[in-house]
């Protein structure tokens, strides 16, 4: 299921990298946007059920999500979220709640900083003020950007670059 240059994966990726085309910008992205994805899920771990949390059910949600709109990237998002979500889940379960929402703040406003400054530099507000679909497709531009620069995805290349 690779993506095709016309797909609607590929269209979104491509309005994405529109919005990130200075370094420096892309640069804070790989520290903001993990940021970010962490941070909602630390409160989300604070709802449990059965010993399965909310965390874990929107990681599983997110992460099929990603798989439907790319396959490789949506696979290799896992190796982001689990170990996200473990350690949400974790913060839940051995600290209080007024801890792990103060975790939550730190990276939530922290992640934000990142990505807002990195948009100063760029000079362009970010992708999702036009489109909120695209704070679901700032992860796997990450993950893309990774996996490209292991030589895979090439295809998603020329998409990204134009």
């Amino acid at each position: 299921m690779a993506a095709s240059l016309d797909s609607f994966f590929a269209r979104q990726l491509a309005t994405y990298a529109s919005y990130h085309r200075d370094g420096r910008n892309r640069a804070t992205h790989f520290i903001g946007i993990p940021a970010i994805v962490f941070s909602i899920l630390v409160p989300l771990a604070l709802v449990s059920d059965s010993g399965i949390s909310l965390a874990v059910l929107v990681g599983i949600l997110a992460v099929i999500g990603w798989i439907c709109l790319d396959r490789m990237i949506g696979i290799a998002m896992i190796a982001m979220v689990l170990p996200f979500v473990l350690i949400a889940d974790w913060i839940a379960r051995s600290y209080s709640s007024e801890t792990a929402w103060a975790v939550f703040a730190v990276f939530f406003i922290g992640g934000w900083a990142f990505q807002l400054v990195g948009h100063v530099w760029e000079g362009r507000r970010p992708a999702l003020a036009d489109n909120l679909f695209q704070a679901f497709i700032g992860p796997m531009f990450i993950m893309a950007e990774i996996l490209m620069a292991l030589g895979l995805k090439q295809e998603l290349k020329a998409v990204i670059e134009h």
